[in-house]
């Protein structure tokens, strides 16, 4: 074992100092490595902030990160299958943590009409304090106000809606939707504000009104469409929404936002594939440059190797001192990556401002802003391509000098 330690230790020794024989040309490959590291953890950061941010702004617009629904709403998402407010245990789930915020909604569809047009929309009877608990910024309301209470008697659209409807604030409208008996209910109603959105679609869509407004015009009682829940971590939700399943009961359909919402969890599962493509194509690039500066560095110790097996160190350990002094390079440029990165990343964090492709970003449910975020995964992930891949690239020139027949590499000049 003491032997074993000793020839480890002697082969790092050599391996170290044949790397900084030609420093020039170790130098320039350790430069590369280091970019590459660093390109390859920024790019992961910025695609995780985009998917992040397309995922939170999905979440905003679902809204809430699991749902409780009547098991036919999804399919007919009409007043007949409503369900009770929270109570009892559930109630008690939805007021601790990890859920951050809850609401209990209405959400049906309905016809709005001015005086000069009339539009399909989707009412939603809310509570404005549960509302903003998930996610809603009243800051959004670009003229008037939010509603002030789930009574409130008056009416919030979004902005491209009054251009199609040709109205504007404090002018009256006319809702229409359908009561539990399939009869027409309608009344008449002041818009009290206008929002805008990161979706147009979403400002065509939704109109706001107060739930037990909605409830009594529609006859309701204190009955709701759905329960949206929302935690501190959309990630995460795997770890809590089967409790609030099991208090919800079986008469409940209880999901997550990944089954509520098929293109938010595709767009998940492919940012892990798209960060693996990016760092392999990124040192598949700086492999070449790899095996050639280890090539070089055998091929000027032709020499040298052949003495070494003379000497009678066996092909084994030949081939192993080739692959440590690429191991040495790999590591020392991952660290020195890992730093660059982080030095980078980190001032970034709250935000690069990317509003001059924001209209086209707008569509995918981006804002004008991206975060970055930087995560340990991404780290393990570069220095697990970077090491595996290196070391599999320096197999070649190791395995070159380990077949030299002594006799031959001593004869070359």
């Amino acid at each position: 074992m003491a032997a074993t330690r000793l020839s480890a230790s002697i082969l790092l020794t050599l391996a170290w100092r044949n790397l900084w024989r030609n420093y020039r040309r170790t130098g320039i490959m350790l430069v590369a490595i280091v970019v590459g590291v660093w390109a390859m953890i920024l790019f992961s950061a910025l695609i995780s902030g985009m998917v992040d941010e397309m995922v939170r702004g999905g979440l905003r617009t679902l809204p809430g990160e699991v749902q409780v629904h009547h098991p036919a709403y999804r399919d007919d998402p009409s007043v007949a299958n409503s369900i009770d407010a929270p109570e009892g245990a559930l109630l008690a789930l939805l007021n601790q943590s990890p859920v951050t915020g809850w609401a209990a909604r209405i959400r049906v569809p309905a016809m709005i009409s001015s005086e000069r047009d009339n539009r399909g929309v989707q009412l939603l009877g809310v509570d404005p304090a549960q509302e903003i608990s998930l996610g809603f910024d009243p800051a959004d309301v670009v003229q008037g106000r939010f509603l002030q209470g789930p009574d409130d008697n008056g009416l919030v659209i979004g902005r491209k809606l009054a251009e199609q409807l040709e109205t504007e604030l404090d002018k009256r409208v006319v809702i229409m939707s359908q009561d539990p008996d399939n009869n027409v209910a309608e009344r008449g109603i002041r818009v009290v504000g206008i929002y805008r959105a990161r979706l147009q679609s979403t400002e065509e869509l939704n109109v706001y009104a107060g739930r037990a407004t909605v409830q009594k015009l529609l006859g309701l009682g204190t009955r709701v469409s759905e329960i949206a829940i929302t935690g501190d971590d959309f990630r995460a939700v795997g770890g809590w929404w089967r409790t609030i399943e099991q208090a919800a009961g079986p008469d409940l359909e209880t999901l997550p936002w990944m089954q509520l919402d098929g293109y938010l969890e595709s767009m998940m599962n492919l940012q892990t594939s798209y960060n693996v493509i990016i760092m392999v194509v990124i040192f598949l690039a700086l492999s070449f440059g790899l095996v050639n500066t280890l090539v070089m560095a055998v091929f000027e110790r032709v020499r040298e190797i052949g003495l070494m097996m003379a000497l009678g160190m066996r092909p084994g350990w030949i081939m192993y001192q080739i692959l440590l002094e690429s191991l040495i390079l790999l590591v020392l440029g991952l660290v020195i990556g890992n730093l660059l990165a982080l030095a980078t990343i980190l001032p970034m964090e709250d935000g690069i401002d990317i509003s001059a492709v924001a209209a086209g970003l707008e569509m995918a449910g981006m804002g004008s802003t991206l975060y970055p975020t930087l995560e340990l995964q991404h780290m393990l992930m570069s220095t697990a391509v970077v090491v595996v891949l290196g070391l599999l690239a320096s197999l070649i020139p190791a395995w070159r000098a380990s077949r030299y027949n002594p006799v031959q590499a001593l004869a070359r000049t």
